[in-house]
């Protein structure tokens, strides 16, 4: 049921699940679906979290749907339905330009090793080697080496090869090369191995169509609702605190950032000291900024590519990858008979790596005179590929770190929420807190669309083990 208000709440369920991001609404989804009575805490006006749209003239702008891996048809199958499965569609474009190379692949694994071969004269024995190694890379050895070590292990110097395959996932994740090789190498796989995807019909459609299947298995779904903290008794949870409402519950899954949970909803005071400080000390990850362009009705434009990554830096860097003003921007072009068929409008979307600071202090003038100045850089980079593109369009509008963050509530804008010590910490927590369980934005293995799904999931079937008395 989709209720009102918290005082149309049960005064128990089996899970409370805080958050309705792609992970918060997978997990409920799951836990309803096995018979559990399970509501939904959502503190924005729709579902979806990071995941979501919006509306300005003609144009519908997607948020975060830029790419994810095939794998997503999969999970899409198995929690939710075939017809949504039956949605996800490649993305076969995908183009790169800088200072030190330029092409277009599939980011298919086979056609980067004919990359790699043509224009930069690795052997596909070598290529196939690191390939593999990806794919068989173990969770435990993995961590006990960095991206900059295993790059060096497979390419020793190359570093134009490294930013073939690394820049990408920096662009997306805002992983660095001091990352762990496991995580680099099962995200990166994850891509590669059949290309990169998106969703027919859109955000919109997508969001529509899960909330009717949350309905459907019998989830209590709460909107405008913030969760304000955890009810606990003898390390145990017993229930979420709704508009000044204590709704009890047996569980609890938490989709919000994993600092909010622990350190906020959980409270760190009551919190085992060593863990608060684990947690106090687990990194975020970068943000991001976002430049929405609506290209006018009746203008046209050529299909470039799918998504272009463009960077006016000579080499590879991940802090520079996150600078202000932007030197280095993806762009996703969302095509009418692509994306939404039954749509005329063609859209634009920037995204930038950016850093939470550049922009955290900035009074209301300075911060406007910020986001036009970003706007122009997009611009005129833009112009290198599409000449004449600003007096194509009919709406322009930007988002910041700051954007990110009043409307997510994630800390300090991060767009994936932590680094790899938040997967672990998150592992720990069902230990510190009985019954409370976190699920999305994790060490970057558990974010984007496909890993906070999987995460929901996950994160579901622990639930069940531990109101079976099995876990």
């Amino acid at each position: 049921m989709l209720l009102s208000g918290a005082a149309d709440a049960k005064e128990r369920y089996d899970v409370v699940v805080i958050g309705a991001g792609l992970g918060g609404m997978t997990a409920a989804k799951r836990l309803a679906d096995a018979g559990r009575s399970v509501l939904l805490v959502e503190s924005s006006s729709r579902i979806g979290g990071y995941a979501t749209w919006f509306k300005r003239k003609s144009h519908i702008f997607d948020v975060a749907l830029h790419a994810f891996p095939a794998g997503m048809a999969k999970t899409l199958r198995k929690y939710w339905s075939r017809d949504l499965a039956e949605r996800v569609i490649p993305l076969p474009r995908i183009r790169f330009e800088n200072p030190e190379f330029a092409f277009t692949t599939t980011f298919e694994t086979n056609d980067f090793q004919r990359i790699l071969r043509e224009k930069f004269g690795i052997p596909d024995a070598q290529s196939e080697a690191f390939f593999q190694a990806c794919r068989a890379m173990d969770y435990y050895e993995g961590t006990k080496e960095t991206t900059r070590e295993f790059f060096e292990r497979h390419f020793p110097g190359r570093l134009d090869v490294m930013r073939v395959l690394l820049e990408t996932v920096t662009y997306a994740t805002g992983a660095n090369l001091d990352d762990p090789a496991m995580v680099y190498a099962i995200v990166f796989s994850n891509f590669a191995q059949k290309g990169t995807c998106s969703f027919r019909g859109g955000t919109d459609f997508l969001l529509a169509a899960m909330q009717k299947l949350l309905l459907a298995s019998g989830a209590d779904i709460l909107l405008r609702t913030k969760a304000e903290r955890m009810e606990t008794a003898d390390g145990r949870v017993t229930g979420v605190v709704l508009g000044g409402r204590t709704i009890a519950a047996k569980a609890a899954v938490s989709n919000a950032n994993l600092k909010a949970t622990c350190l906020d909803l959980a409270r760190a005071d009551a919190l085992d000291a060593a863990f608060a400080a684990e947690v106090r000390d687990v990194p975020l990850s970068v943000s991001v900024s976002q430049v929405y362009m609506g290209v006018r009705p009746g203008e046209t434009i050529p299909e470039v590519a799918d998504i272009l990554f463009s960077s006016r830096e000579e080499t590879y860097s991940a802090p520079a990858l996150c600078a202000f003003p932007p030197r280095s921007i993806s762009y996703s072009f969302y095509y009418p008979r692509h994306l939404r068929p039954d749509s005329a409008g063609t859209e634009i979307v920037a995204s930038m790596c950016a850093n939470y600071d550049d922009w955290a202090t900035l009074s209301d003038a300075e911060y406007a005179a910020q986001k036009a100045r970003m706007v122009e850089c997009v611009l005129q980079d833009l112009e290198r590929y599409i000449p004449g593109i600003a007096d194509k369009l009919d709406h322009v509008e930007a988002a910041t770190p700051r954007t990110l963050e009043r409307y997510t509530g994630h800390w300090r804008g991060a767009s994936f929420g932590t680094k790899f010590p938040g997967y672990l910490a998150a592992e720990k927590l069902p230990a510190v807190v009985r019954g409370l369980y976190h699920c999305g934005s994790q060490g970057i293995l558990m974010s984007g669309w496909l890993g906070s799904a999987n995460c929901g999931a996950i994160a579901a079937g622990k639930v069940e083990a531990f109101l079976d008395g099995t876990a």
